[in-house]
């Protein structure tokens, strides 16, 4: 949706202005996208963080070699070590919380500078 409500007069007037077109890119369509860029990276993120089954079922379960945060809790439950089972998963959650808040405070700093940026 943010590339269809950007209005295709911008990049023609930069287009008449003379920008080359890596400039229109850079400095006309790129700075409204990078709060939506930012966002779908950083969930995209915080999803992957979490993931078991694709990775194993794409690199395999070879001990040693594809040890992931969710297999190695599986491991420790196993075990029967709940408290490791659980220190992994506090890292793990506490990782995908940090990696939420960048998100959120580099969308917030992004979308002030465009603002103040359209005011000035």
């Amino acid at each position: 949706p943010v590339l269809r409500d950007l209005p295709p007069e911008i990049e023609e007037a930069a287009e008449t202005l003379g920008a080359r077109p890596g400039q229109i890119l850079r400095r006309v369509v790129l700075p409204p996208l990078l709060p939506a860029l930012v966002t779908g990276f950083g969930l995209a993120f915080a999803r992957g963080i979490g993931e078991y089954g694709s990775v194993i079922f794409i690199a395999g379960n070879q001990p040693f070699r594809s040890e992931i945060a969710p297999l190695l809790i599986v491991i420790r439950l196993q075990e029967f070590d709940y408290a490791g089972a659980s220190a992994i998963g506090f890292v793990l959650l506490v990782t995908s919380i940090l990696a939420l808040l960048g998100i959120a405070w580099v969308r917030r700093r992004l979308s002030h500078g465009i603002a103040t940026e359209t005011v000035a």
